[in-house]
């Protein structure tokens, strides 16, 4: 393309517009000359008599200029009835409403019947584009053009007036090619001409684009990062000499369009207003589609929710591809460099997304780690987008595509950032497994110190607050019922979920959906004589007849331990049913474990021997088939000697 300033932009052909075809609607008053048009265009030739209805044409692809099929479809009101009327409306891809230059009456009839028609027929907020067409400008020496343009301001869907003869053949072509680009590249939702701005929806979306391409985040786009643009969206690289050309012009305009030698967003804004402003509006689509939207400049649903095949069994989790993407993420907008996301660098990530995951309005400081001041670390981060994917896949596919990820990989969409696990029916044969996300569940019942448990767990003290950073809605509580971190299993970094369960009642069986996990830890109250004959009957109604590895854990291990009222002990419950041994646990730092002796002093040892509950519970996890080697391994005293023996 080559503008008026000298300015050559390389463009391509748009193959994948969003639509698999176009079908153009003729609709006017009796004798407009409806039919003619169609006759003089496909036959290239005028017909003194035609009948009243022409039938459907369909056009193939090869022989129209955006290699779309199209369909031509006639309307005679003699011919047909007013319910094929509606039908026809309803199923146009665009809407011709055709009058003749030298009938006044089919004038007026455009705004008294035929726009209020469709209206009706379609709503007042439909995005049917409209073309108003005038035929017969040979009959006359005027253009009726003025008379029309003032609807243009009235009603948005028309996108074009335009005039035509079908008796001379004149501008047939044309009005059938603009009624194709209508459909594919549509104007009315990217710009206000009588404002000549761009909408604002369009500036939501463009404003994306340039946050996306800026690798750096430094706020304008040097010539790496508009070529990265250029090649993503358009297959075709730019010469320096060319953008030093685009820029000299663009400061010559808007003063801050270009600084430190890039594209400001004032001045990519400006770019693309320009575009459209010579009738190119087709790059803006051009790029708009690769980001994602559709004619109403929405995310399509393809682009967010991409198929992808989870077998029964199987479950989801990032890849190494997805996990290096939100670490790259992270590490843009961490400003400061600080390893930890601030409110401020947070809400600037979001301002990518058309509004911030479920989790960020929930209080995610009870579900990863943070720092004091309840900031985002790398590993909470990931470890939130882990979650994320393992309980709603659905938000996982809508971020990544939404933070850009098809843009940054150059994959087509955004299934290489996830894995599909193995049956893991297929990783017990096995007895071995390639997945990295684990689930427990913690059952116990109340008061047994599951929540602190849990907040241990991310490094935090004390019980999970109930409030949230924004009760904007319930379903926000889904995340606030879960923990995840990651621990480390003979070397590999592995991410366990915790999830809690409350027993109000021992001789109701658990439900499917709560047996659903990879290793279950039964925690009772040690200072309560009570609390271990409630997880006992538990694992006796529940989890006895099961391969499910199984940890014991005896709560507030800082309290004196006092006789259960069950005729076994809770040891000797473990050993009973061959079960890996109890583990003392307390969320107090210095209140006892139960993993063993080893070196260090003080509080080192006292937060290792807190934690190594959670090492327990994964290892547990990832090693199924292993849990009776575990559960001697574990009773020894150096984790080396553990590690050395597995192999």
């Amino acid at each position: 393309m080559v503008l008026k300033t000298g300015l050559e932009i390389p463009t391509m052909m748009m193959t994948e517009a969003g639509e698999r075809n176009v079908r153009i609607l003729l609709v006017g008053e009796r004798g407009v000359g409806k039919t003619s048009m169609i006759y003089s265009l496909v036959f290239e030739e005028f017909y003194e008599q035609v009948p009243p209805k022409c039938e459907e044409i369909t056009i193939p692809p090869e022989v129209t200029p955006v290699h779309i099929p199209t369909e031509i479809v006639d309307y005679s009101a003699q011919e047909q009835t007013e319910k094929e009327l509606v039908e026809e409306v309803k199923k146009a891809s665009v809407i011709c409403i055709v009058y003749s230059v030298d009938n006044e009456v089919s004038i007026d009839k455009i705004s008294s019947y035929w726009l209020p028609y469709i209206h009706q027929t379609l709503g007042e907020d439909h995005d049917t584009p409209v073309i108003l067409v005038g035929n017969k400008s040979d009959l006359v020496e005027y253009t009726s053009i003025d008379s029309v343009l003032p609807l243009m301001n009235q009603y948005k869907e028309i996108e074009i007036c335009v005039e035509c003869s079908a008796k001379k053949l004149d501008n047939l072509s044309e009005i059938f090619y603009y009624a194709q680009k209508t459909v594919l590249y549509p104007v009315t939702p990217i710009y206000y001409p009588e404002e000549r701005d761009l909408s604002e929806s369009c500036k939501v979306a463009l404003k994306r684009v340039f946050k996306l391409c800026d690798l750096d985040n430094d706020g304008v786009l040097n010539d790496f990062e508009l070529n990265q643009f250029q090649t993503f969206c358009f297959g075709s690289f730019l010469l320096s000499q060319t953008l030093d050309e685009v820029k000299y012009i663009l400061k010559s305009i808007i003063p801050d369009g270009v600084f430190d030698n890039g594209i400001t967003l004032s001045g990519f804004l400006f770019l693309l207003t320009f575009f459209i402003q010579r009738g190119r509006h087709e790059l803006i689509w051009i790029v708009l589609r690769k980001f994602g939207y559709n004619n109403s400049v929405g995310f399509t649903e393809e682009y967010l929710h991409p198929e992808i095949a989870v077998p029964r069994g199987s479950t989801v989790e990032l890849s190494p591809k997805g996990y290096s993407f939100f670490t790259a993420l992270f590490e843009k907008f961490d400003k400061d460099g600080d390893g930890a996301l601030c409110p401020a660098e947070l809400s600037a990530l979001f301002s990518i997304c058309d509004a911030p995951p479920r989790w960020a309005a929930a209080d995610y400081t009870s579900v990863v780690a943070t720092t004091e001041k309840g900031w985002l670390t790398l590993q909470g981060f990931l470890s939130i987008w882990a979650l994320t994917t393992s309980i709603e896949l659905k938000e996982t596919l809508k971020y990544l595509a939404q933070f850009g990820y098809m843009a940054t990989s150059g994959e087509k969409n955004q299934i290489s950032a996830l894995y599909v696990t193995k049956d893991k029916r297929i990783d017990l044969s096995e007895k071995q497994t390639s997945r990295n996300v684990f689930f427990c569940r913690l059952i116990g019942p109340r008061n047994a110190g599951k929540s602190s448990f849990m907040r241990r767990f991310i490094g935090k003290t004390g019980p999970i607050s109930n409030s949230n950073h924004n009760q904007s809605s319930s379903s926000d509580s889904i995340y606030n019922s879960y923990v995840i971190n990651s621990i480390p299993v003979y070397g590999q970094k592995k991410y366990l979920i915790i999830k809690e369960l409350d027993i109000l009642n021992v001789n109701i069986p658990l439900i499917d959906p709560e047996l659903f996990c990879d290793v279950s830890c039964l925690m009772f109250d040690q200072s309560d004589p009570r609390s271990f004959e409630c997880v006992a009957h538990i694992y006796t109604n529940n989890f006895q007849r099961t391969k499910l590895p199984i940890l014991f854990v005896a709560s507030k291990g800082d309290q004196p331990a006092v006789r259960q009222s069950t005729e076994l002990q809770p040891e000797e419950f473990c050993a009973a049913h061959k079960l890996t041994p109890l583990h003392k646990f307390s969320s107090l730092v210095g209140g006892g474990g139960g993993g063993g002796g080893g070196g260090g002093s003080g509080r080192e040892r006292e937060t290792k021997e807190n934690m190594e509950v959670f090492e327990k519970l994964a290892t547990m996890a990832a090693y199924p088939n292993l849990n009776r080697l575990v559960h001697l391994l574990l009773m020894k005293p150096s984790s080396s000697w553990m590690a050395q023996n597995m192999k």
